[in-house]
């Protein structure tokens, strides 16, 4: 079963917040990717420590939303800040997994402000 199939099956959600749940796992997993293409190049250093903090938080916030947690909301706006951050330092690097992360992450941080604002 896919994951959207899954996010699918959880009735309380709302299309949006289905939407932003998926958003965030594809952010988890890309970040892990481009952190890792990163890694042993001293120039990316910084790029790989977002990228990490942001697949961090993007998983964790999607979880806090399946689960329907009261803290979703304040989670949704460090989750958009970090996913801002990351992108704007992935958009200075010109490899294809900086360029990748950078669009996935904008459309993340796009989901979480809403969500932050609901």
């Amino acid at each position: 079963m896919s994951l959207s199939e899954t996010v699918s099956k959880i009735d309380r959600l709302s299309d949006d917040q289905r939407d932003c749940i998926e958003n965030c796992n594809e952010a988890a997993e890309v970040s892990e990717w481009c952190a890792d293409e990163c890694l042993g190049d001293a120039e990316m250093e910084q790029c790989a420590r977002l990228c990490r903090d942001v697949a961090d938080l993007t998983s964790l916030h999607a979880r806090f939303m399946a689960r329907g947690s009261s803290r979703s909301g304040q989670l949704a706006e460090a989750c958009a800040d970090a996913c801002e951050e990351c992108a704007d330092e992935c958009e200075q690097h010109d490899a294809d997994h900086c360029q990748v992360c950078a669009e996935v992450l904008r459309e993340c941080a796009e989901s979480c402000r809403n969500m932050a604002s609901a």
